[in-house]
């Protein structure tokens, strides 16, 4: 017979039904309490930005869907419903600008935190000259509806209305807000600004597609005209009489506004991008410091330069136009005329950059290596829409080799061309990114001299590893130097006077000179990139009238490829204008 000891019988108790039971309800009750903690807490921060973007994302992506539906001109998806659709998102946004205006005016807590790099009053005053030619453009909408609005469906006439309410309070919202660092209701918060950032994208979309399909159309029936092919258009035009006189002159005109619109809501969503990264973040208190702008000496090669770019420029847009509707042989000279202009242009952009950078290589800038997600997202931008142009000139590179010997004249300045666009961007850019990075060293950023020094403060030599004895014993080194024959000490005052000081005028002051050529070519860029903008915006796009790509990859396909990438390519330039007056007041 076993006797179990006492220890056993514990043990056995211990794993007894009614202890399992007992035990099992205490796991079961920290589990309830642990989970009701959890759920009580602040939601964690990058779960909350994930759900945010992931919102923002579908409703993107649900809005191009409806786009795509409507580019089929099918009976089962019409305008009316896509505007239908941006109309709700806008009036959303309307109602979270207003709350949050509200709440922040009935908060008498102090002062929010502000991000001084966040939108800065010259972006602001620019965003409000596209937001007024806006406003022109949805007055042409209403008058346009005015004019049919016995046949048009009635969306057609809230949209332009609910579109100028939102562009006013958004406008106002960006003066007023942008800057804010968002610390209370956070979560909420997010996705209101992201609900922000998506609708603007999503009306971007929208002008992108409708300004493509007008052009697309012209160019259409202008191949037609020229005898190439019988394209057909699809216009989808009101079944019904005007009421007005102006009907066709305010449809028009529209097209004209396009392009400001597109770029007003692209530029929009950036900056409230750029507030939705600010949410719950912690500023820097020195590295948020406004930095006072210089001024500008010596200013004459570089805009004498850049406003005979811009001369040349807008002289080549009008021959162009006028040149490509007429005879095959005036639009091969047109886009002849077009791609040497360009290949000179790029040309003298690449110089420009190129020396800009030699200039950094020079003068030994301090590099701010501080969190700003302003900077951080102007730099993804550009190398993000420059892809779009990328593409378009490999394209028309291979389209270059692979064309046979009855290719038009103009086929090795293209591929001159479409080589040195890839090229002024890759150097552009490294121009720009460096002098985002860079940073000037400001007085206020210089070590303060102590007040009760006996050596002034620029003979005082920096600590650079090795141990002055001279400055240990001072005493005994005069008791030396009075001792020594005045023949010796006159060579001793000689041989320490010629040392050169660090008194750094290299680090805390860049030369003039060197101020003045950058800021020469920061101009004569700026104007350059206006200028580049200037000519797609405006209907001057050779890459369609141009034979070789469509031989070489198909009308549909080269369509495709220039519809995404002429957008990239305008945002691209806007953005390096607005980048370039940024580091124009850095300098």
């Amino acid at each position: 017979m076993v006797e179990h000891s006492g220890l056993d019988i514990m043990c056995l108790n211990k794993y007894s039904p009614a202890s399992s039971s007992s035990s099992s309800s205490n796991a079961e009750k920290k589990l309830f309490s642990k989970l009701k903690v959890s759920l009580t807490k602040k939601y964690p921060q990058k779960n909350a930005e994930t759900l945010s973007a992931q919102y923002g994302t579908n409703l993107l992506l649900i809005g191009v869907s409806v786009m795509l539906a409507l580019a089929q001109h099918g009976p089962a998806v019409k305008e009316e419903h896509l505007l239908a659709f941006i109309t709700a998102l806008m009036l959303v946004q309307l109602v979270w600008m207003l709350c949050y205006m509200i709440r922040r005016e009935r908060e008498r807590s102090p002062v929010p935190e502000r991000d001084a790099h966040a939108g800065t009053s010259w972006i602001r005053g620019g965003l409000t000259m596209l937001a007024l030619l806006s406003l022109i453009m949805d007055a042409f909408r209403i008058g346009y509806f005015v004019g049919y609005h016995s046949c048009v469906s009635a969306v057609l006439g809230v949209y332009p209305i609910v579109h100028a309410l939102h562009t006013i309070s958004q406008v106002h919202f960006l003066w007023f807000h942008i800057k804010d660092v968002i610390k209370k209701y956070e979560t909420f918060e997010r996705f209101g600004v992201i609900h922000a950032v998506f609708t603007n994208l999503l009306l971007w979309c929208n002008g992108v597609m409708s300004e493509a399909e007008h052009f697309l159309n012209n160019h259409r029936r202008r191949l037609t005209a020229l005898g190439y092919a019988n394209l057909s258009t699809v216009e989808a035009e009101p079944h019904c009489n005007c009421t007005t006189s102006v009907c066709s002159m305010f449809s028009t005109s529209l097209y004209y506004l396009y392009p400001f619109n597109i770029e007003y809501h692209i530029f929009v969503s950036a900056m409230l991008f750029v507030m939705w990264k600010n949410i719950g973040r912690t500023l820097d208190r020195h590295s948020n410091r406004k930095r006072p702008s210089t001024r500008s000496p010596g200013l004459l090669l570089g805009p004498l330069l850049g406003l005979l770019a811009l001369a040349s420029s807008i002289t080549v847009l009008v021959v162009y136009l006028i040149h490509v509707e007429k005879s095959e042989q005036t639009r091969e000279a047109a886009v002849s005329m077009f791609y040497c202009y360009g290949v000179v242009m790029l040309s003298c952009m690449c110089g420009a950059s190129g020396a800009g950078l030699l200039v950094y290589r020079v003068e030994d800038w301090p590099m701010d290596t501080g969190s700003n997600p302003s900077r951080q997202l102007d730099t993804e931008l550009l190398l993000g829409s420059s892809l779009g142009s990328w593409l378009m000139s490999w394209c028309s590179v291979v389209a270059v080799v692979a064309a046979g010997r009855g290719s038009p004249g103009y086929r090795w300045t293209c591929l001159a061309y479409s080589l040195l666009l890839v090229l002024e961007k890759c150097v552009q850019n490294l121009f720009i990114v460096e002098s985002l990075y860079r940073r000037r060293r400001d007085p206020d950023d210089a070590p303060v001299p102590e007040i009760f020094s006996v050596t002034p403060a620029p003979m005082v030599p920096p600590y650079d590893g090795i141990v002055n004895r001279a400055y240990e014993t001072p005493d005994k080194r005069c008791a030396v130097l009075e001792g020594e024959a005045p023949e010796n000490r006159a060579a001793f005052s000689r041989k320490h006077s010629d040392v050169t000081l660090p008194v750094g005028n290299r680090l805390n002051v860049t030369p003039g000179r060197k101020r003045q050529i950058l800021k020469n070519i920061t101009i004569f860029l700026f104007m350059c990139n206006i200028s580049l903008w200037i000519l797609p915006a405006f209907g001057c796009r050779p890459q369609y009238d141009n034979d070789l790509e469509q031989e070489t990859f198909g009308y549909s396909v080269w369509t495709t490829v220039l519809n995404v990438a002429i957008p990239m390519n305008l945002f691209y330039r806007m953005h390096s204008v607005a980048s370039l007056f940024e580091v124009f007041r850095k300098v």
